[in-house]
């Protein structure tokens, strides 16, 4: 029996607590045994067997875990990748990587120069919504594809004190939602020829940008990934465009309540959304609802557990969020100078 993977997790805000404790706790081959939290114990109340470091440096110091999961604010995720890497660790981070995509090409050459797992918590891969998406363009139920439109909007008019809208690189909604919408357009359909984008701050006495509109060009096809904290109104999350018919879907992933609701990541029954929460498909003569494939975030854990015991491959890798990092440094130069980046000029 292969003994389960050291697993330490750096900080423990609302995402770690919530989502990544749980998630790691119940991966059966990864063995949940240190968290770093610079002041207090709130994870040993959840989990008594997990020991508390105060830093960083001192969990490495005692050589405590094999594996490190980064849910840091943005811009020490790779100060903390690389010295995690450098000291042998195995590392996830979440999303984005990092905040400037040199950075990440240089966690990519260190993890394959130490032979090293570094993989990036892309859970909205793994959303029973995009899941069917996937579902529906590999089984080509609408023929030839045209036109995309992905959305995550929300209604927050008040700034609130978290990080994320500080002015701190890396903060702001294109960084933390647009690189989910944008890693699940590339995982689709490839890196675009173009984009041209939007990127506003549009509430009063904002900070960090708020609301983005990215649109990617393909030969005979363009998606379009929007967000904004301003929406009061039911907003697809996607519509699907293609020759047979189109395909509608409203709500988020049923998980992401599940995990703030308490609920422990297991069973059967996870991630499987009602049937009054399915997408539609409206083909030439009918629309019928189409069922929604069951979402689940446990299969990341487990595949980051499988490569580092079995050479398993990663299904997130550094190269591909490499390619969404460099559309989202090219979507805030679009908007600022109000033009289309093409994929040459880009460098991607």
């Amino acid at each position: 029996m292969t003994t389960p993977i050291r697993t330490g997790l750096i900080g423990y805000g609302s995402v770690a607590e919530k989502m990544h404790a749980p998630l790691i706790s119940a991966c059966p081959d990864l063995d949940f045994v240190a968290v770093v939290e610079r002041n207090g114990n709130r994870c040993e109340e959840k989990f008594p067997n997990v020991r508390t470091f105060r830093s960083l440096d001192e969990l490495l110091e005692n050589d405590f875990v094999d594996l490190i999961c980064i849910t840091t604010p943005n811009e020490f995720h790779f100060p903390m990748a690389k010295q995690c890497l450098l000291a042998g660790k195995h590392v996830v981070v979440d999303k984005p990587v990092t905040v400037f995509s040199y950075e990440a090409e240089e966690l990519e050459q260190i993890a394959q120069e130490k032979n090293l797992i570094c993989s990036v918590f892309h859970n909205r891969r793994f959303d029973g919504d995009f899941r069917t998406l996937q579902k529906l363009v590999a089984e080509q139920i609408l023929g030839n594809l045209v036109y995309l439109e992905s959305h995550f909007d929300r209604f927050r008019p008040q700034v609130s004190e978290n990080w994320r809208e500080k002015n701190v690189p890396g903060n702001g909604i294109t960084y933390d939602l647009g690189s989910h919408l944008l890693d699940q357009v590339v995982l689709l359909f490839g890196k675009p020829d173009s984009i041209f984008a939007d990127i506003q701050k549009q509430r009063k006495n904002a900070i960090a940008d708020d609301y983005f509109d990215i649109l990617l060009f393909y030969p005979d096809f363009k998606a379009r990934v929007t967000a904004g904290v301003l929406v009061n109104v039911p907003t697809p999350k996607f519509l699907l465009l293609g020759e047979k018919g189109s395909y509608q879907k409203f709500f988020l992933d049923v998980q992401e309540q599940a995990f703030k609701d308490g609920l422990k990541p297991e069973g059967e029954h996870w991630g499987v959304e009602p049937e009054e929460r399915w997408g539609r498909l409206f083909l030439e003569n009918e629309t019928v609802p189409y069922p929604s494939v069951n979402g689940d975030y446990r299969i990341f854990y487990q595949n980051v557990a499988d490569a580092i015991l079995k050479q398993t491959p990663l299904q997130v890798t550094l190269p591909q969020t490499l390619s969404v990092l460099k559309i989202i440094e090219a979507a805030f130069t679009s908007s600022a100078e109000g033009r289309k980046i093409w994929i040459q000029e880009g460098g991607w």
